[in-house]
């Protein structure tokens, strides 16, 4: 060792710098392939180009695409249970009681979550051009419970402790148990939000739209915001991972430069 006074954490930064470059490579290798594969799904939105495509496709069907518009219900919306004046078209109401309990065999109260109700709602709705609420034209969403993605956002959400009392003193005596909080919370798909939907789109009565899961196996999505946004966070996180990768290959890089050079010098200085 005293030949070649190498730090080991040096060379463990270095291989670790390495190792993650690597992996990053890799992701971003992933990120780049999932992006290649984005932009070559056909855009659409609800208007009558949209009826001209479809009407020349072959059994009126477009197999994978994605159709961008604003929410709009088929009927009477749903109204939040807890903020006046906010409608949706997909509503999630949830909730769910904390409580401790104690561990005899370590002493401690634990925590853990009990009696969590959800209860989903929705009611069928469309898909319409930006600016115009009233229109002939518009695709109709089939089954969005059975679509993937977080499209639902949070209008309502609410914390509530336990009181300490007498009942609850005595429930912790008997039962080795105490309520802690409550909490409860409401998700709406509002109306008039803008939502891209990623699925099949068939035509049907020479007018109506629908945007339904897709026969060939892929996924049938709904995002809670406009295409070009959606892919521009994609295209972050791609951007995200080739950065890392440079950083860390370049610090493992550094790294290494310094182990060859301190041996460089040190096999110069025997020579003199």
């Amino acid at each position: 060792m005293g030949d070649f006074p190498i730090n080991p954490l040096v060379l463990i930064g270095a291989g670790s710098s390495f190792a993650f470059s690597g992996l990053f490579y890799h992701l971003y290798q992933e990120k780049k392939k999932e992006l290649i594969k984005l932009k070559e799904i056909p855009v659409f939105k609800p208007d009558q180009h949209l009826v001209r495509v479809l009407g020349a496709s072959p059994h009126k069907r477009l197999q994978y695409v994605a159709v961008e518009g604003l929410v709009q219900a088929d009927g009477e919306p749903l109204a939040s249970q807890f903020v006046p004046r906010c409608f949706g078209v997909i509503q999630k109401i949830a909730v769910e009681e904390h409580w401790k309990y104690w561990n005899s065999l370590t002493n401690t109260w634990n925590s853990r979550t009990k009696n969590r109700k959800e209860t989903n709602n929705s009611v069928p709705f469309s898909l319409v051009s930006p600016g115009t609420y009233i229109t002939d034209l518009y695709v109709k969403i089939q089954n969005p419970l059975e679509a993937s993605g977080c499209y639902l956002d949070r209008v309502y959400y609410k914390a509530r402790r336990a009181e300490e009392g007498l009942v609850n003193v005595m429930m912790q005596g008997l039962s080795g148990e105490k309520p802690v909080a409550m909490e409860e919370s409401e998700e709406l798909l509002r109306v008039g939000s803008t939502l891209t939907g990623f699925g099949e789109v068939v035509l049907e009565g020479g007018q109506v739209m629908r945007l339904q899961a897709p026969q060939d196996g892929r996924k049938y999505i709904l995002v809670p915001t406009d295409h070009r946004s959606f892919m521009d966070r994609h295209e972050r996180s791609a951007s995200m991972w080739k950065k890392l990768t440079a950083v860390t290959g370049i610090t493992g890089a550094s790294l290494l430069a310094k182990v060859i050079y301190g041996l460089v010098g040190n096999q110069d200085d025997k020579s003199k």
